[in-house]
């Protein structure tokens, strides 16, 4: 199995970054997941006294700790401050203070009411760059709500073309896609903020939502409304503008074929064991094809159901037909490519030694991100880090005695 590159621990290209998140479950966390990988040194800020509510996301497990906690917080440090101590809110003013990223996903005014809201913090530290990730966004008439992956997926028109047909009911996405999109998009902003600052020494607010990162995938789909008026709705895993693109059943399992534009379907004809289609008229074109698609999908389901899902991938792969079998979650981690982009990776976790995670997915040809360590034991890193900020081993016992921070 590949492990992460040795001797680049701290090589990314993000390398002196220092992030505070201070945020849970999944769209903040996989924002902080971004910038560690990429050598941000990304402080997780868990709550007193349990932490991130996804570490009791059981099971599954890796010997009692949560893979879905561990999945997304690996390359962090941890620590853990108790907001509802005065002590405690003081600790978190004096670190972030020489922050250059702070991350929070929390509901509309509640770091305002702690009094860690950005035009308080900004006050201390101008460079600050302030990072918000919630349900709808810090503006609009549903900035109070809160959000969820499966509220955005729907209030987004995700679910409205999710699925297999019109009559059918609504379906999201498997994955918890605006989770882990707002979370990608708020790494983009911060990036960009830190460019911005580089120039003019100012930090700012970057503000993103799960209902504008479950937007952003409709871009075909708001492209065909704004142009005609009118809503598309689910087609499966076909393309709502070309044809054909989607899966096929084979004799033995499916595949999928993206033969998008006119020269890959004219070499798709190529190695169909299917005359009729290629001398039927309706099928000529890309418009002719969108025009009569259930009648091309069935008889395209009758040439693949002849073959195997392998046969059928050697002769598209030979005539330059992109396609590719449907793989489950095990199979594609197995799967020859995902080794080999280092995809599937150990991260060593301070109790359970070296755990299986998923790897950085950018690769850099001059400062390689990499996997440095498995996610924090609660309050793993408490100590460490107020070391690091001034703090006295006394001073760090005397705020663990009062319940202002848990040091492991």
């Amino acid at each position: 199995m590949p492990a992460a590159p040795s001797g680049q621990l701290s090589s990314g290209p993000l390398s002196g970054l220092k992030v505070f998140e201070l945020s849970h479950i999944m769209a903040g966390p996989v924002c902080g997941l971004m910038l560690a990988d990429m050598g941000a040194d990304v402080v997780k800020v868990e709550k007193f006294p349990d932490g991130d509510d996804s570490r009791r996301f059981l099971p599954p497990d890796v010997d009692g700790e949560s893979a879905a906690f561990m999945i997304v917080n690996r390359n962090k440090r941890g620590i853990v401050v108790n907001l509802k101590h005065e002590d405690g809110k003081a600790v978190l003013r004096r670190l972030l203070a020489t922050a250059d990223v702070v991350i929070e996903n929390y509901r509309q005014g509640t770091m305002e009411r702690l009094g860690l809201g950005y035009e308080t913090l900004k006050a201390d530290n101008r460079g600050l760059i302030y990072c918000e990730i919630s349900g709808f966004g810090r503006t609009g008439p549903y900035r109070d709500r809160g959000g969820f992956d499966l509220i955005a997926q729907g209030m987004s028109g995700l679910m409205s073309i999710t699925g297999e047909g019109p009559g059918r009911p609504p379906v999201k996405v498997g994955a918890p896609v605006t989770d882990i999109t707002a979370g990608i998009l708020a790494a983009m902003g911060v990036l960009a903020a830190c460019l911005h600052r580089r120039e003019t020494g100012h930090g700012q607010r970057v503000d993103t939502s799960l209902f504008e990162a479950g937007i952003v995938h409709s871009y075909w789909q708001s492209a065909i409304c704004l142009a005609t008026g009118e809503s598309p709705g689910p087609l499966g895993s076909a393309h709502p503008l070309t044809a054909p693109y989607q899966a096929f059943e084979t004799a033995d399992g499916w595949i999928t074929l993206g033969a998008a534009n006119q020269a890959t379907w004219l070499q798709l004809l190529t190695v169909l064991d299917a005359p009729e289609v290629a001398a039927d008229p309706r099928y000529a074109d890309n418009a002719g094809r969108m025009a009569n698609l259930p009648a091309l999908v069935e008889a395209l389901n009758r040439a693949f159901r002849a073959r195997t899902a392998a046969e059928w991938l050697e002769r598209l792969e030979a005539a330059g037909v992109p396609a590719g079998p449907v793989l489950s979650i095990g199979e594609m981690h197995a799967d020859a490519q995902t080794l080999a982009r280092a995809m599937i990776v150990e991260a060593p976790h301070g109790r359970l030694g070296p755990v299986k995670t998923l790897g950085a997915p950018v690769k850099f040809s001059e400062t390689p991100a990499a996997v440095r360590r498995g996610a924090p034991m609660l309050g793993e890193h408490t100590r460490e880090v107020l070391a690091e900020h001034g703090y006295a081993p006394a001073e760090i016992d005397k705020l663990a005695k009062s319940a202002a921070i848990i040091a492991a």
